[in-house]
């Protein structure tokens, strides 16, 4: 009776053990399909930037007179910034898209808008690159996220300039 009962209890629960697997893996799968939650707030953003942008003047290690060419190239990484999360954000509103055509369009769209903030960065960064000492300059790209390569044929970059929009 002991053996009956035990190999009846064995086979419940190998009768049982899929059923608890598969119960045990649905709410793991129903979790990866629900939306993700934003970890991030505006708030965590616009701190993040601004110890980048802190950062980014200490590691220049700006003299008195270059601390003048400071404020244009600091208002031209917060617009962008600020252009980049506007753009994530219209992402997120836009409906979806109809076909592959769509998606490359997007992509071209979201190119252009880039190389057009980093123009502007660029263009104000340009007094204050010229008055850097070699030591300086040498400080920056790497910073930024820029790194040249061995077989590559132009520097790639990760630009945090961007990072809202990734």
């Amino acid at each position: 009776m002991k053996r009956t009962f035990i190999a009846a209890l064995m086979g419940a629960l190998i009768i049982a053990a899929p059923v608890a697997k598969a119960q045990s893996v649905e709410p793991s799968s129903a979790t990866q399909e629900s939306p993700a939650i934003e970890l991030n707030s505006a708030e965590d953003a616009q701190a993040v930037l601004d110890a980048r942008i802190l950062a980014l003047k200490t590691v220049i290690a700006l003299t008195p007179e270059q601390q003048k060419l400071w404020p244009a190239v600091e208002s031209a990484i917060r617009d962008v910034a600020r252009l980049s999360a506007a753009r994530r954000a219209e992402r997120a509103r836009a409906p979806a898209p109809g076909n592959f055509l769509d998606i490359l369009e997007r992509i071209a769209d979201a190119e252009a808008a880039r190389a057009r903030d980093l123009k502007t960065v660029t263009q104000a960064m340009k007094p204050l690159v010229v008055a850097l000492t070699p030591e300086q300059q040498r400080r920056i790209p790497a910073f930024l996220g820029l790194r040249e390569g061995a077989g590559l044929p132009q520097p790639t970059a990760e630009i945090w300039l961007f990072e809202e929009e990734n």
